[in-house]
């Protein structure tokens, strides 16, 4: 293990994965919070897939195909949040309509570009060894954006994510945190497609908070326990993927649920044992 770990750091490209692992954790443990305390799960899967949207216009153009997905996760977002609540359309519906033209238009766009895209199923499933120096700068600057607006709007971000209507009694702008969250999992969503793809990442975004909701029911203690587990989670499973050269993303979701079996067993076992 240790030879692993300094063979990894021997060289940037897989330094620049590790650190993308401890980031990407973090800031999914925290953002993965409020979204399954919110009730969000399917929304979150909606943004991902329309980003697919974006990455083929991009591809087609020849951009930078994460500047496309983000452009389209961010407005997929918003026009999510805002039909959802000025425009008459319910909430599910709106994803779902969202979700199936960013599809639409990705294939289209796609079928539209010469030759094959061989490049495609990094973005579908992940690639972390593509993750560069540059990722890594906006990766920690979202991360750092994240933690402390966790923490300082902790209170807000509770009153809003169980009773809207306390949290507007109180003088808190529910419409403007709504759309800036918003935002923020779509951002975070795109930064962490290299790491996990657009297939699988949604796992990294639930996993972890289902095993630290196991464990507690105090939000803040959630959010903490959900990054842990999701560092825990990117590391064993990006270790594991370089030792027995198996694809990143596949790795770290065998690895949280596996975390997530062990702690249901605990929880299980604990409370027979309580009750004799």
């Amino acid at each position: 293990m240790m030879t692993t770990i300094a063979n990894i750091f021997a060289y940037d490209f897989l330094t620049n994965a590790f650190v993308a692992c401890l980031l990407s954790g973090i800031t999914c443990g925290v953002v993965g919070s409020y979204i399954v305390a919110r009730r969000m799960v399917f929304l979150s899967s909606g943004i991902t897939h329309a980003s697919f949207g974006g990455l083929g216009i991009a591809l087609y153009l020849g951009i930078n195909p994460l500047v496309g997905a983000l452009s389209f996760a961010a407005l997929s977002s918003i026009g999510i949040e805002f039909t959802s609540r000025r425009g008459g359309i319910r909430e599910d519906s709106a994803i779902g309509i969202i979700w199936s033209v960013g599809m639409a238009l990705g294939a289209l766009f796609l079928s539209l570009r010469p030759g094959y895209a061989t490049d495609l199923t990094s973005y579908l499933f992940g690639n972390i060894l593509l993750v560069d120096s540059g990722d890594i700068t906006w990766f920690a600057i979202l991360t750092v954006f994240v933690v402390v607006g966790a923490i300082v709007g902790l209170r807000k971000l509770m009153y809003i994510t169980f009773d809207e209507e306390f949290a507007r009694s109180q003088g808190i702008s529910v419409s403007l945190v709504a759309y800036t969250m918003s935002v923020v999992i779509a951002l975070t969503i795109v930064m962490s497609i290299k790491v996990m793809g657009i297939i699988l990442l949604l796992s990294l975004i639930t996993i972890p908070v289902v095993v630290a909701n196991t464990l507690t029911r105090d939000y803040r203690l959630i959010a903490i326990l959900s990054s842990v587990v999701a560092v825990v989670g990117n590391i064993l499973g990006f270790l594991l993927s370089y030792e027995f050269d198996l694809p990143t993303g596949s790795c770290i979701i065998f690895i949280l649920v596996l975390l997530l079996v062990v702690v249901k067993l605990y929880r299980a076992f604990s409370v027979r044992i309580f009750r004799l």
